[in-house]
């Protein structure tokens, strides 16, 4: 094959010539034999059935048990979520979750539909109607499906207290930070603004990036929307000028939207004792893609689900990350489709969450009128409404 590299050896070429045309050959050879290593991958982690090795065994073992959640970065909230379904449901080789620092939520619908080796991803409600109209996905009717709604996202609209804004109507115009390009705040936070008319200049950067600027004066606001309270906000101060400005939930955002408070509780630095903000959440979702029947993928899948729905208790505890109090994994969201899985175990099984709380919220719901019963009972959605609310109420009468 090589024959032609060895000619100029015939030819009498000097010493340097033939070793060069020697390391060519080399090179070539190596590169032959990568492209046939890759095709004949033997490698544990390629295994598809034992051939005896132990090593090989385990490497099945291990695979089959895996499954890959993408999340977000350091300061957001998904990593937190991520890490504590790891920390509880890993046992061994018999069942992993490993935790995949991600870009955030808009990232992590491309990841999940397109990218090796990712089962789960964590996203925002309103995204996948996003990538529906744009079509940048394909037709992403029955490819993705959602395992439980998580909790809400908040929405945290920073200014500089001395700026003078005191409403997101008068960033029209201005500089205001969207977060980083194919997060979930990004692609959240125009579509908030197209609903309410607002337009403004929309850069994007990190958020300490983003407080820097914002100190400097080179941008007027900055967003994120997450599960309070996030790393990123905590670490602000009121003394060092910063302030949470209000978002009303005006009648645009109503149809996908919820409404949302932040409180001294929730930011002691940023917010006076007693005093609270409102704001806007949109809804959390653990999601998959929509693998097959009979695939491995699939089974994977179906083994999370029966791990993870039976335990919602244990991460409802310290040192568990606050927000999962919020799960109730009955609750629907529009749009979306439920990986048949996890459909099959709610019909069989009574939510943890629904059977520790069921009194509370009929009481909840007693207390609001028989309209209020009438609706949840017949509605879906208005009753995981109500039941937000429930949470809240819940949560101010723990905090007496």
């Amino acid at each position: 094959m090589f024959r032609g590299l060895r000619e100029p050896r015939r030819a009498g070429l000097s010493l340097s010539a033939r070793a060069s045309a020697s390391v060519l050959a080399a090179f070539i050879a190596a590169c032959l034999s990568i492209t046939i290593a890759d095709a004949q991958d033997s490698r544990p982690w390629k295994a598809t059935r034992s051939d005896g090795s132990a090593v090989n065994r385990l490497a099945v073992e291990i695979n089959q048990a895996t499954v890959g959640i993408v999340s977000g970065n350091l300061n957001g909230t998904y990593l937190s979520i991520a890490y504590d379904l790891s920390a509880v449901l890993d046992d061994g080789n018999k069942f992993r979750v490993l935790p995949i620092i991600g870009k955030g939520g808009g990232q992590n619908i491309r990841d999940v539909r397109l990218l090796k080796g990712v089962d789960l991803g964590i996203t925002q409600s309103v995204l996948l109607p996003y990538f529906q109209k744009t079509g940048e996905l394909g037709n992403l009717d029955g490819k993705l499906v959602y395992i439980a709604k998580l909790f809400n996202e908040e929405m945290h609209l920073i200014v500089r207290a001395e700026s003078g804004i005191s409403s997101i109507e008068q960033l029209a115009g201005k500089k205001v930070n969207f977060s980083d390009i194919g997060s979930g705040t990004q692609l959240s936070t125009i579509e908030i603004f197209n609903r309410l008319g607002i337009k403004a200049e929309e850069v994007n950067m990190g958020q300490a990036d983003a407080f820097e600027a914002l100190k400097k004066g080179e941008i007027a606001a900055s967003i994120l929307i997450a599960g309070k309270p996030p790393g990123s906000i905590s670490k602000l101060k009121a003394s060092d000028g910063f302030r949470i400005l209000p978002v009303a939930y005006a009648k645009p955002l109503q149809a996908d939207f919820l409404p949302a408070v932040l409180t001294h509780d929730d930011y002691p630095n940023l917010i006076e004792p007693g005093r609270s903000v409102d704001t806007v959440a949109v809804g959390c979702v653990l999601f998959a893609y929509n693998w097959p029947k009979d695939t491995d993928r699939y089974d994977r899948l179906e083994k999370f689900v029966n791990v993870f729905f039976p335990r919602l208790a244990e991460f409802q505890k310290p040192p568990r990350h606050p927000k999962w109090r919020e799960t109730n994994l009955a609750a629907t969201l529009p749009g979306w489709t439920r990986f048949e899985p996890a459909e099959k175990w709610l019909q069989q099984h009574r939510p943890p969450t629904v059977v520790a709380e069921r009194g509370q919220f009929e009481d909840f719901l007693s207390a609001r009128g028989p309209a209020a019963s009438r609706s949840a009972a017949v509605n879906p959605d208005e009753r995981e409404r109500l039941f937000q609310e429930f949470l809240k109420w819940k949560q101010a009468r723990e905090r007496r």
